[in-house]
């Protein structure tokens, strides 16, 4: 399966469904209405944020010692497709459930996504409705 970026052209697993997303999630993708999608809109700016935001949650769990993990880029699974939250924090009880699958089969307790500068916020919205109800 080939993947379209603007011009250029990246060679991808073969993923023919949701499931199979679930089970290999390539790098740095998404399963989204049907098909893979490639994250892009990763500037420094963006980059940036996204370690302060997994700094500060990071710090957060440690300092009152509530347990769970912090993530980055994490593959999981809305109610219909497969995303990649930009950071997103899971509980102890849902590490100690789901730590060693490849795919969080569900949305995360805590989610960031950062907008970035080629983003529609009609998308945003509908991508935070997804995510809401997914759990």
């Amino acid at each position: 399966m080939l993947v379209s970026k603007h011009n250029d052209v990246v060679s991808v697993p073969e993923i023919l469904s949701l499931e199979d997303f679930m089970a290999n999630p390539p790098e740095g993708m998404e399963w989204v209405d049907e098909q893979l999608i490639e994250k892009t809109g990763m500037t420094l700016k963006h980059s940036e944020i996204q370690g302060n935001i997994y700094f500060y949650w990071r710090s957060y769990v440690n300092s009152n010692q509530q347990g769970g993990k912090v993530y980055t880029e994490v593959p999981c699974r809305t109610y219909k497709q497969g995303r990649r939250p930009d950071v997103a924090y899971l509980t102890p009880d849902l590490v100690a459930q789901f730590g060693d699958v490849p795919t969080l089969p569900q949305s995360f307790p805590l989610i960031a996504e950062i907008v970035s500068p080629t983003d529609l916020a009609e998308d945003l919205f509908l991508k935070a409705q997804e995510y809401l109800q997914s759990g």
